[in-house]
């Protein structure tokens, strides 16, 4: 088994909070990931798989069957299947507070599932798990693989990338198909799949609402509605402009990028290294999947934002750390890249006190104005943690 980054804060929440959630989109291993931690506390454990009918027929008296269950925790799987449950287990542990009552697995954001957030505020902790980073598969697959293939398990390990893109195509239909109607979303296929084609050609650019709408047919604030679906279902990110302290004419519409690298590649029809490198959608690509290993490896530690003004200056993610510790980055695909002069007018508006240049493979060294330029790895495994630290 790969070890996750995420168990460790997981085993320090449930010694403190009585229920802990792990949240991830489908696939992604939490059920795994729950099993192994089962077998790590000391508490006798039992385990809810709402997607079994057996389990389910368990919980048509949940109240009972939980509370005949109180000295064990109880770990519920897919939960988004039955939000009820939400209320009940507030009840629950305001009866009997105690850490690691309740372990709760879901496939959708705290935000898709109606009351989640407010019903067990203050009692729960979440964490994500996304697919696998580049450190923790560092030692198996290279970087070129994890980038074309994406994290996903399945996908990721398969015997051969036949079988990878196969396993894509199918958890894309699913979740089309299945995944967003069991949330009680009704979208129709055909529109759904339209919107990933259209923002998988926009993927690293500027979100145009207004055009998607016109597009699809539909209004803007379906649209809107539609991206709200796929971001709390893991697919997307959309990443925010930076604003702080900042007097120039800001441009204020967020970019869009798919979450999945492998998932990307796929609705974009490549199927091989040659094929993506040769893609117009290469650059994006690679910046997508640089910012969601930064996003991964740094577990939500940081505020993530891009920078670009009307005036020209532009860098591709500003991170902000504890005390306010602010990094500028610009990311190529090249080896060797030259350094714009947007990165540079950036720079001099934030006033940041980190600045890299993350390129795929090259060794650590420093440009004029203190810019570090290192490869993905590097930056991940190194300089991630100095912008992360409290010192």
């Amino acid at each position: 088994m790969i070890q996750r980054a995420i168990t460790k804060t997981i085993l320090e929440d449930l010694s403190f909070f009585p229920v802990v959630g792990i949240i991830g989109p489908r696939q992604v291993g939490k059920t795994t990931l729950a099993k192994e931690i089962r077998g790590r506390i000391k508490a006798k454990s039992v385990l809810i798989d709402l997607e079994l009918d057996s389990d389910l027929r368990k919980l048509e008296d949940a109240e009972t069957y939980l509370q005949s269950h109180r000295d064990k925790c109880v770990i519920i799987d897919e939960i988004q299947r039955m939000p009820r449950l939400f209320t009940l287990l507030r009840a629950l542990v305001d009866l009997e507070r105690r850490p690691g009552r309740f372990i709760i697995l879901g496939s959708a954001s705290p935000r898709m599932i109606k009351d989640s957030s407010e019903t067990l505020a203050g009692r729960i902790s979440y964490s994500e798990l996304a697919p696998f980073s580049l450190p923790e598969i560092e030692s198996i697959k290279t970087q070129e693989e994890h980038w074309l293939k994406g994290g996903f398990p399945d996908a990721l390990l398969a015997p051969s990338e036949k079988f990878t893109w196969r396993w894509l195509q199918n958890f894309i239909r699913t979740f089309i198909e299945r995944d967003l109607r069991e949330l009680g979303h009704e979208i129709s296929n055909v529109m759904l799949s339209r919107l990933l084609s259209m923002l998988s050609h926009i993927q690293g650019q500027l979100l145009n609402s207004s055009e998607l709408s016109r597009s699809l047919g539909v209004s803007v604030p379906t649209v809107n509605r539609y991206l709200d679906l796929l971001e709390g279902s893991f697919i997307i990110n959309r990443l925010q402009p930076y604003f702080r302290n900042i007097k120039k004419r800001l441009v204020k519409s967020p970019k869009i990028y798919f979450r999945d690298s492998g998932v990307l590649h796929q609705i974009s029809n490549i199927n091989g290294r040659e094929t993506l490198l040769g893609h117009i959608v290469a650059g994006a690509s690679w910046e997508g999947y640089v910012i969601e290993q930064v996003r991964r490896v740094s577990e939500n530690r940081l505020e993530m934002y891009f920078y670009r003004t009307h005036g020209g200056a532009e860098t591709d993610l500003v991170l902000i750390g504890p005390g306010n510790r602010i990094a500028c980055i610009e990311i190529k695909l090249s080896n060797a890249p030259p350094i714009s002069k947007g990165f540079y007018q950036s720079i001099e508006d934030i006033g940041p006190e980190f600045k890299y240049v993350i390129c795929p493979h090259t060794e650590k060294y420093e440009r004029s104005g203190g810019i570090i330029v290192c490869s993905l790895i590097d930056f991940l495994e190194k300089e991630l943690l100095k912008i992360c630290s409290n010192v």
